[in-house]
């Protein structure tokens, strides 16, 4: 559960309006008594956290947090907040979080530019500008044209463009990438892992990354955090 101490610090600090970024405000999480991590990070726009740490050590867990999906069996304190809103007891929709996993999720039956159109904010209104903006983003990550393609004609590398292009049209103000290198091959990995940092570095979107490789915590060129030890760690 969360810990209703999360709606505000231990010290009852409020987070000032003007704070940009996302805000790990002393994050704690707790599975049956025994501490997974513990956090105290602000994320600057354009920067990516890294979290590294062997399976079972709370990476996951720290993602459901932040998005607002957190297992009932965890416990969490601390607040997370996001350009100086307070996101800890906002249901996940309010968040504007977006997410990059490891597969690229994409709707089967829907063409690439229907699932581009999925993820468009209502308040684009009218099919020929709800088209124009999927078409600009599909063009902004490579990938001009594609709009009416077929998702199972793509390569890997395509469809973790599309993905990302999704997700970027939902407007996200923070990104959460969940390994999403992991099933490229090592050519392709490395130009899709400069693609996204490229675009957060660009847009200003503060983002946490868990990952598995070094090379991608280096591509990511901010701070990283090891969890992983049983006690947790504070940064």
């Amino acid at each position: 559960m969360i810990d209703q101490q999360a709606s505000s610090s231990p010290r009852g600090d409020a987070v000032p309006p003007s704070t940009d970024g996302l805000v790990l405000d002393r994050v704690a999480i707790r599975l049956a008594g025994r501490q997974l991590l513990a956090l105290d990070h602000r994320v600057a726009p354009g920067d990516t956290l890294t979290v590294m740490g062997p399976s079972g050590s709370g990476k996951s867990t720290l993602f459901a947090f932040v998005a607002g999906f957190l297992d009932p069996a965890f416990e969490a304190v601390g607040r997370v907040c996001l350009n100086g809103r307070d996101l800890t007891l906002l249901p996940p929709r309010c968040r504007r979080v977006g997410l990059l996993f490891q597969d690229a999720l994409l709707l089967p039956h829907m063409s690439v530019g229907d699932n581009l159109l999925f993820a468009l904010p209502a308040n684009v209104k009218g099919s020929r500008q709800r088209r124009a903006a999927a078409e600009a983003m599909l063009s902004d990550v490579g990938l001009a044209g594609h709009f009416s393609r077929d998702p199972a004609t793509l390569s890997g590398g395509q469809a973790a463009r599309v993905a990302l292009a999704r997700t970027l049209l939902a407007k996200p103000e923070a990104l959460l990438l969940d390994e999403p290198f992991a099933r490229l091959d090592q050519d392709l990995r490395a130009t899709i892992r400069d693609l996204v940092f490229q675009t957060i570095r660009a847009r200003k979107i503060p983002a946490v990354l868990v990952t598995h490789d070094p090379a991608d915590a280096q591509a990511a060129g901010s701070a990283l955090v090891e969890i992983g030890s049983g006690e947790g760690t504070t940064v």
